[in-house]
């Protein structure tokens, strides 16, 4: 058997300590062919002298600045030849099996571009993880949600979602990509920085008729939050903006001029929920990923790729508002949500 060439990629920041408790069991990894990287953002906390003293069988590749998520992993990327890349965060642990399936299923078909594994907590192990759970999907006004995780409600893995499927976004916390489609779409959208750039791309991909897979095969955990907490008013600001951009970036025009107001008036929502709250920073979060979104309206976009043919691949998409459904309708879980309203 003929075995692609996978690099696994590890961008770090500051992040020393979860490459000593985590690097450990990505060594451990059973695929045989298969390059370990760690791309490093510029850290100043001795990172790249600790990887050189302790696992000097890593491959080393640094930046001369932090460049976020996004250009920081643009640039590592560009610099290394394989078949399959692997985004891998610090903050995971995997197991040792955890690359076949993937890699096996992905082969099968030359249309997947891109595929995630199961991503459960790392602190409790019965429980799903919010980044990307059981595989991501996204509704018609753009809030992403996956199996597994509406908003804040995580669900216990009970076996519900083994079933390998097409989804419509793969988390960037565990991100399986062949290297010609990464190439193809110009890679991450610098734009973005942190925080839904994974979804951005996910959409190019589909809107060239490519396929984004989840694998129920694999299973990897992971803690989350290493950089930005989720009560970060900046993580709150890159979420709001982001999520605007990515409407504005892969809707066609009809679709946007609509569904971009109303997504609005659900963010004003949020705005004064996080005021009755006492969230000031965050309320001022809001309002200002809507003041950057308005004052970027017309400036042209980047990293956007033609669709190959008229058939837009929107295999994953729910057609009907997410916040009815959970906040009023009171929907949730994934299995609450009927799948004749997925495209």
């Amino acid at each position: 058997m003929i075995f692609p060439k996978v690099a696994v990629v590890i961008l770090n920041w500051n992040g020393k300590h979860y490459l000593r408790d985590f690097l450990p069991s990505v060594l451990a990894s059973t695929y045989p062919n298969l390059e370990i990287i760690v791309g490093d953002n510029a850290s100043s906390d001795g990172s790249v002298e600790f990887l050189k003293e302790e696992y000097p069988t890593v491959t080393i590749l640094t930046n001369d600045q932090n460049y976020g998520f996004t250009g920081g992993y643009n640039r590592i990327l560009s610099r290394i030849q394989a078949d399959y890349y692997i985004l891998l965060n610090s903050d995971i642990e995997v197991t040792s099996g955890w690359i076949e399936p993937v890699i096996r299923m992905m082969e099968q078909d030359a249309l997947i571009a891109a595929a995630a594994p199961k991503i459960k907590s790392f602190s409790n192990k019965a429980l799903f993880e919010h980044a990307g759970a059981a595989g991501g999907f996204i509704d018609k006004f753009g809030y992403p949600f996956c199996e597994g995780r509406i908003f804040f409600e995580i669900e216990a893995d009970r076996g519900q979602y083994q079933t390998s499927k097409e989804i419509f976004w793969a988390s960037g916390a565990a991100l399986f990509i062949k290297k010609k489609y990464w190439d193809e779409c110009l890679g991450f959208d610098e734009r973005f920085f942190a925080h839904m750039e994974e979804i951005d791309l996910c959409w190019r991909l589909k809107n060239m008729g490519l396929k984004v897979m989840y694998c129920a095969q694999s299973e990897v955990y992971h803690v989350g939050g290493g950089t930005l907490n989720t009560e970060s008013p900046f993580k709150t600001y890159l979420n709001f903006r982001n999520n605007m951009v990515l409407l504005k970036k892969n809707l066609p025009f009809s679709r946007a001029i609509i569904i971009i107001p109303i997504r609005f008036l659900f963010d004003l929502m949020a705005l004064f929920r996080f005021i009755t709250e006492g969230k000031y920073k965050n309320a001022w979060a809001v309002s200002r990923a809507h003041q950057n979104f308005l004052r970027r309206l017309f400036t042209k976009n980047i990293t956007t790729v033609k669709s190959r043919n008229r058939n837009y691949n929107l295999t994953g998409m729910y057609t009907r508002s997410l916040v009815l459904d959970f906040f009023v309708r009171k929907k949730k879980h994934f299995s609450d949500l009927d799948p004749a309203d997925f495209l």
